[in-house]
């Protein structure tokens, strides 16, 4: 006798009961001393902190302690930095500049405009360099290292140009590596990494990874290697570098 399609409760009373088991056979076999870690079945637990310092603990493994936390020069860039965007947001002249000035010294050279809009979570690691420009516009959890920079290209008119957006906008969830330099008006899209020394100047869709060019090994034990001839040509010996 045929029995009629079970119900989806009975389904599911089933599934509960049988838990899933993964073939372990079925699984690539990993070189010697190679370890891949069993992904994590909690989210990290929230300190007590507001985001700005939570988000260190997060991002550096490197920080313990609240009062390693409290020297990062990153988090006084954007503790400034609020205070800065309110009162440039209220229209108050040259205080707002001020502020952006005294953090700039006291962070190391961490220059942010206080007309940037900058979301939760940021996080500056480092935080030697880093330039932020006027319209620049940051998402939340957001990660910098330092030497990075948010600018504009060209030069611009006091006017009409002023009024238009010149910097780009970096969408939530994205990374930006140290010497990094975005550049323009464009837009770095949502979960993407932009890798060390990178100059972006179009832009990035969601989820995408941009990276330079690596350095190239020209000379090795004295001698230039056959395959880079065409980038040794003129080379004596005696010069330190080559342009």
């Amino acid at each position: 006798m045929s029995q009629g399609p079970r119900s989806l409760s009975e389904d599911t009373k089933v599934d509960q009961q049988q838990p899933y088991e993964t073939d372990l056979s079925q699984l690539p076999q990993l070189p010697p001393g190679i370890v891949i870690a069993a992904p994590s079945q909690t989210p990290r637990r929230r300190t007590a902190w507001p985001d700005d310092i939570d988000v260190i603990f997060e991002k550096d493994p490197a920080c313990r302690n609240i009062i390693e936390a409290l020297t990062y020069p990153g988090l006084w860039a954007i503790f400034y930095h609020r205070i800065a965007h309110a009162l440039h947001k209220a229209h108050i002249p040259i205080l707002p500049r001020l502020i952006s000035q005294f953090a700039r010294i006291i962070t190391g050279g961490i220059e942010i405009h206080p007309g940037a809009q900058i979301g939760k979570r940021f996080f500056i690691d480092h935080g030697a360099g880093v330039v932020i420009g006027e319209t620049a516009v940051i998402g939340d959890n957001v990660m910098l290292y330092h030497q990075v920079t948010l600018g504009a290209t060209g030069w611009w008119r006091p006017s009409p140009g002023r009024k238009q957006k010149r910097h780009p906008s970096i969408e939530d969830d994205v990374t930006i590596g140290v010497g990094a330099a975005v550049l323009g008006p464009i837009t770095i899209g949502r979960g993407s990494k932009i890798g060390a020394m990178a100059l972006v100047l179009e832009s990035v869709s969601p989820n995408s990874v941009v990276a330079a060019k690596p350095a190239e090994l020209l000379m090795k034990g004295g001698a230039p290697l056959e395959k880079h001839e065409e980038l040794t040509q003129g080379w004596n010996g005696e010069m330190d570098y080559q342009i």
